[in-house]
């Protein structure tokens, strides 16, 4: 399995596609791992080359505890691949992850797509009676040390959106949500720390000078969704696209909806 080797950390990476193929760079979630983008890889990879990582602290990336940036390791893996440009598909922290990079690195980067996501220095946003008690219970478990409980915690109020019952939805998808988390549950102990961008990108978005598209689950937290209409009405050449019955991972829950429109937005901005 490939891993590439950086500065205090081992970083699990996979490619899918040729590599004269258009480049996108797939970064994943807080609460999954590089396998939630397994619905949309082989139809992605048909005309581009497609690479992704577990970022530090999740899935099979391994870390010291040592202070590190998540743009710095993105590159390090484009670099190592050989890719110039890449356009950014990133989801939650991940599409957070994406803007950083934009942002400070943007000849690395053709296009922009965030599922999701906020740019870092988003002002904090007042949560529902619901939200607030649902974290009260993750913040609790954190408290425990009760890894196991809190990251079904965190995927429940995630993945099934705070307005929704598990009880209601597909089980296969519920299932496939709480096991992206939980193989997380190794890197528990792990305290690397992660350097910000200075200053960050709320107030920087206006310079991302590429294509952009902004996407968000209907029933996602309010905080994402406020995100959502800041980025769509803020970065210069963004579109925007709600996805329906869904809320964090809305390319689980509703892959074949997500890969086309991301395969039509690839195709129109001929990235």
């Amino acid at each position: 399995m490939p891993h590439l080797t950086v500065p205090g950390a081992s970083l699990y990476y996979e490619t899918d596609g040729h590599a004269s193929k258009p480049a996108l760079l797939l970064i994943h979630a807080g609460i999954a791992n590089l396998r939630m983008w397994d619905p949309q890889i082989d139809a992605l990879a048909a005309e581009h080359f497609v690479i992704r990582f577990d970022t530090r602290g999740f899935g099979q990336t391994s870390t010291e505890d040592v202070e590190f940036s998540n743009r710095a390791d993105a590159l390090a893996v484009l670099d190592h691949l050989g890719v110039a440009r890449a356009t950014l598909i990133g989801c939650s922290r991940g599409g957070t992850i994406a803007i950083d990079l934009a942002v400070e690195s943007p000849d690395r980067v053709a296009g922009l797509i965030v599922i999701g996501a906020g740019p870092s220095g988003f002002p904090d946003t007042e949560l529902t009676e619901v939200e607030d008690a649902r974290f009260d219970e993750i913040d609790r478990a954190f408290a425990a040390q009760d890894w196991h409980r809190l990251a079904r915690l965190e995927a429940a109020i995630w993945d099934f959106g705070p307005l929704r019952r598990e009880e209601d939805l597909d089980p296969e998808f519920v299932s496939t949500a709480y096991a992206l988390n939980r193989v997380n549950v190794i890197h528990a102990e792990e305290r690397p720390v992660s350097l910000p961008l200075e200053p960050p990108a709320f107030d920087r978005v206006v310079d991302i000078e590429v294509p952009a598209l902004v996407t968000v689950g209907e029933y996602d937290m309010s905080e994402v969704l406020a995100a959502y209409e800041y980025l769509v009405t803020t970065l210069p050449q963004a579109s925007g696209c709600v996805f329906r019955d869904t809320a964090h991972l809305p390319n689980m829950e509703q892959a074949a909806d997500v890969q086309r429109v991301l395969l039509d937005w690839l195709t129109e901005n001929a990235l």
